[in-house]
């Protein structure tokens, strides 16, 4: 599998929560709470608001681009 990158001009990320349709990437990992503090680490942030009852973590990089991390 391959992902593609692109930059767009002028793009802002989306909020969170927020109705707009935006893509985003989960990752499956063997420890949640290691992977969260490392991709903290790295210039993510955690959102205040966490839907899913502690099954997965929503974080957001730099740009404000979501993605689940979760076991």
């Amino acid at each position: 599998m391959k992902i593609g990158f692109q930059r767009v001009a002028g793009y802002a990320g989306p909020g969170w929560p927020d109705d707009r349709k935006h893509a985003h990437l989960d990752f499956t990992v063997g420890d949640v709470d290691q992977a969260v503090e490392r991709l903290v680490a790295l210039g993510a942030t955690k959102p205040d608001f966490q839907p899913g009852a502690g099954k997965w973590v929503v974080l957001a990089d730099p740009e404000g681009h979501l993605l689940c991390v979760a076991e």
